[in-house]
């Protein structure tokens, strides 16, 4: 039998060997990727975190089922996990109601992309100017504010049959919330007396809605010769059906009420039929100026116009009718006057 002698140098080597396996362990695990880790059965009620996992990458665990039956409670989680990288995991189906977090540092956390929250007090400027002068002009005003004014000739034409010229104007002065506006409408006779028939008034404007507007102010009749009180909704009734309508209030106590619609069928960019209707009525009986009670006369006008020069100066040809309504037809005939009246027309309408 024959007997080995191990020399004491290498004892030694062997001791260190086993000294040194527990610290390799624990560093190879600092550095391990859990990607494929399943975790489903493991108690961490007793684990410590508290030391540095900074360096652990936790990019591939799936925790999305299998961590439902884990036990949080006793995880301590008070150390420096700021460099981990969860970026994949899937932690839907964990219980986080015994973890606890109070020991983590929020102080860092960077949170300014998140919505909400007052703005800087140098974010921007109250006029939206940055700081930056306007400049020799001053500063720019919205062109809603600015007092504009315009002029619009609906109607400047002479009846043929009835030896007369026709107009129909208005002019306003103001912005698009507040406006004066004058307006008158009548008949010039180009025979005999030539008289003058017209209705002239001088309102206050405001919109009421998107498509109507309210006016309120003085009127004065020629054919009447009497002042009166006006009030009237004007505006684009649907299908673009342009509607106005008046009432005056006279100092004898008489109300006349004007009705109007107006429809522009575009055949082209230039052409265009514009057909017109009008009712006119009153509350009381005037003899003297063959007016009856009710409604009392109808005119109708269909003309054909071509616009030109931007559509501002659209001169026309049309025909127009005109007859009494109800009593006033035999006030008309005791006078000697046409009950029912047409007449080609021809004219011009423009504004600017």
């Amino acid at each position: 039998m024959k007997v080995y002698k191990v020399g004491l140098p290498f004892i030694g080597m062997l001791s260190l060997m086993l000294l040194m396996s527990p610290l390799a362990n624990a560093a190879e695990m600092s550095h391990m990727d859990h990607g494929s880790m399943d975790m489903s059965g493991m108690d961490h009620s007793s684990m410590d975190m508290s030391g540095d996992m900074s360096d652990m990458d936790h990019s591939g665990m799936d925790m999305s089922g299998g961590m439902s039956d884990m036990d949080h409670s006793g995880m301590d989680m008070s150390g420096d996990m700021s460099d981990m990288d969860h970026s994949g995991m899937d932690m839907s189906g964990m219980d986080h109601s015994s973890m606890d977090m109070s020991g983590m540092d929020h102080g860092s956390m960077d949170m300014s992309g998140m919505q909400g929250g007052e703005p800087p007090a140098d974010a921007r400027s109250p006029d939206y100017s940055n700081g930056v002068p306007y400049g020799e002009h001053g500063k720019p005003l919205m062109m809603g504010t600015l007092p504009l004014w315009g002029v619009s000739v609906d109607d400047l034409g002479y009846q043929f049959d009835d030896d007369q010229i026709n107009y129909e104007f208005e002019g306003w002065y103001g912005t698009d919330s507040n406006r004066v506006t004058l307006r008158s409408e009548g008949s010039i006779q180009t025979k005999d007396d030539k008289e003058i028939d017209s209705l002239t008034s001088l309102s206050y404007w405001k919109p009421l809605s998107i498509f109507w507007n309210g006016e309120a102010g003085v009127a004065y009749d020629t054919e009447n010769d009497k002042p009166a009180v006006m009030t009237g909704i004007v505006g684009t009734a649907p299908y673009f059906i342009e509607t106005d309508a008046r009432a005056y209030l006279y100092t004898d106590g008489q109300v006349r009420l004007d009705l109007g619609a107006e429809y522009e069928w575009r055949l082209d960019q230039h052409w265009v039929v514009i057909p017109e209707v009008e009712l006119t009525a009153f509350s009381k009986d005037d003899t003297d100026n063959n007016i009856s009670k009710g409604f009392n006369e109808l005119e109708t006008e269909v003309r054909l116009t071509y616009e030109t020069l931007s559509r501002q100066l659209a001169p026309y040809v049309g025909i127009s009718y005109e007859t009494a309504l109800s009593n006033a037809r035999d006030l008309r005939r005791q006078e000697d006057e046409a009950v029912d009246s047409s007449s080609v027309t021809a004219g011009v309408k423009f504004w600017f």
